[in-house]
């Protein structure tokens, strides 16, 4: 199925192409902070709608993973980075997709605040 998604003030649009059969919700330090629902795909599903220049990224930690952010109202709608296989992945926020349902798919908690 296509998704497609956007930051608040929409200046960040994207579509993502895959199922989604459910979330994650982590209790890292900004994770718990966003109160983000994610939803994983190959980075290679995913395709920006709009310029890259409208989004900033911020890292920390080991700086593994790319926090994506528009440049304008702050909304984090996707995040970057490498599975343990070494494959690139998208963590899309399922709260910034159009019309999606949140509360219809099952979230799995994951202890990020213990790694």
């Amino acid at each position: 199925m296509l998704y497609r998604g956007s930051c608040h003030c929409g200046n960040v649009k994207f579509e993502v192409e895959g199922e989604i059969k459910g979330g994650v919700s982590c209790n890292c330090s900004i994770c718990r902070r966003k109160g983000t629902a994610l939803a994983f795909f190959p980075r290679t599903s995913m395709k920006l709608l709009t310029p890259d220049d409208a989004l900033a990224t911020y890292t920390f930690n080991k700086h593994v993973i790319k926090h994506r952010f528009c440049k304008t109202c702050g909304m984090h709608p996707f995040g970057e980075g490498v599975d343990p296989k070494g494959n690139e992945m998208v963590a899309v926020s399922l709260n910034c997709l159009d019309d999606f349902d949140v509360s219809a798919v099952p979230l799995q908690h994951y202890d990020g605040r213990s790694l």
